[in-house]
């Protein structure tokens, strides 16, 4: 099975970008199955690269390799191992026994996410490529990390971009039958993976969370959009005077609020408020409230560049309304991890903010997912979280 590209269309996978827009393609020759790996060549018949086909997606092919070698169990182990190592260099383990094992396109397994929490494996499949494996891929998960479990959540939407239904429950071993314990930076966090955000928990904050620590001695703090706490905990363990958790989620609220009593941290120094943030934002700022940190976590507004525009201007809502509720010399923790808002755009978005709530602020940290996320340089889209450090003047 052959994909031969239009002529000049193989310019990004010569910069070994592993995306095969439908656009770029002359001719398919064959009819390859969804997921099946096919022989990518230029319209001149240069060999570029061997590819899994996913029909339905605008992304038609994604690269496995760009050399002229077998996509075979084989590769896969060759790719997980290398995977494993260079997680063993970070020390990760260090500091936590929850941490990311695989990073789709970053790895070199474009589709595939899999994290590590204690001793329980959570596979994601988001594209054809990883569904077609996944079998494959799930005894040489356990095979290399000498686990037992594994358990799948495969339930993004972006799945049905690639033509496939949600898939969640146990792929190998028992499914967990309790909240699983996980411990970082010497906090203990209780992790739902079969129903918690992504695969159960944010892992991809843990430098940020633990930055928060650092900043929150003294300070009156709010943390929006909480969630299950993580900012929360790391502030009142960093000495924080009072924070205020606000989240719509009243289960999520629920297991901060366990999170704080696992920890022994002080609830008397602790709010919680269920609620829109954007209200309560709004209800802070009339009421002439006032913080010395703020934490800005917001879910995906954007997903693809098309949300992008709607996207910015919630954004800016948030942010123009925090810098209002901030005391002169706050700080404000913000992030974005939508993909389609860059680090520059997000920047600009905060700097209209400040602009528009008649402040001056200064950006004096930039703030990026755990190492343990790593972005190929051939692929900048894996830089999908962007924070920013700022301080009211």
């Amino acid at each position: 099975m052959r994909i031969v590209l239009k002529p000049g269309r193989e310019s990004s996978l010569l910069r070994r970008h592993p995306w095969i827009f439908s656009g770029a393609i002359q001719r398919i020759e064959g009819q390859p199955a969804p997921g099946q790996t096919v022989d990518v060549f230029s319209a001149e018949g240069q060999f570029l690269a061997r590819a899994a086909y996913s029909p339905h997606s605008q992304i038609r092919a994604r690269v496995w390799t760009f050399d002229d070698e077998p996509v075979d169990a084989q590769f896969f182990r060759n790719r997980i191992r290398a995977a494993l190592a260079r997680r063993a260099l970070l020390r990760i383990e260090s500091s936590t026994n929850a941490y990311r094992l695989i990073h789709a396109e970053s790895d070199g397994l474009p589709g595939l996410i899999v994290d590590r929490y204690a001793d329980l494996l959570v596979l994601q499949s988001l594209t054809a490529g990883s569904e077609a494996w996944k079998p494959t891929l799930a005894d040489l998960l356990l095979e290399e990390t000498g686990l037992a479990r594994l358990y799948e959540r495969s339930d993004a939407e972006v799945r049905a971009l690639e033509g496939l239904p949600p898939a969640a429950g146990p792929l190998r071993g028992p499914a967990p039958t309790a909240l699983i314990t996980i411990i970082e930076h010497g906090l203990r966090y209780l992790v739902d993976p079969a129903h918690g955000h992504k695969t159960g928990f944010y892992l991809d904050q843990r430098p940020n969370r633990a930055r928060v620590r650092t900043l929150a001695e003294g300070r009156e703090v709010l943390d929006g959009f909480c969630y299950t706490g993580g900012f929360t905990l790391n502030a009142l363990a960093g000495g924080a005077a009072s924070v205020i958790s606000v989240d719509a989620s009243a289960d999520a609220l629920a297991l901060c609020r366990h999170h704080l009593a696992l920890n022994r941290l002080p609830a008397d120094r602790h709010t919680i408020l269920e609620g829109n943030l954007f209200h309560v934002l709004r209800k802070f700022r009339d009421q002439g409230c006032q913080f010395d940190l703020i934490i800005l976590d917001p879910p995906k507004f954007a997903p693809t560049s098309a949300q992008a525009e709607r996207a910015a201007r919630a954004y800016k809502d948030i942010n123009l309304l925090a810098f209002k509720l901030l005391r002169p010399d706050g700080i404000l923790v913000t992030f974005s991890c939508s993909g389609g808002i860059d680090a520059a755009l997000f920047q600009k978005i905060v700097a209209a903010a400040a602009l528009d709530a008649g402040v001056d602020a200064q950006i004096v940290e930039h703030l990026f997912q755990a190492a343990d996320h790593p972005v190929s340089l051939a692929f900048p889209e894996g830089a999908y979280l962007k924070g920013l450090v700022c301080i009211k003047g």
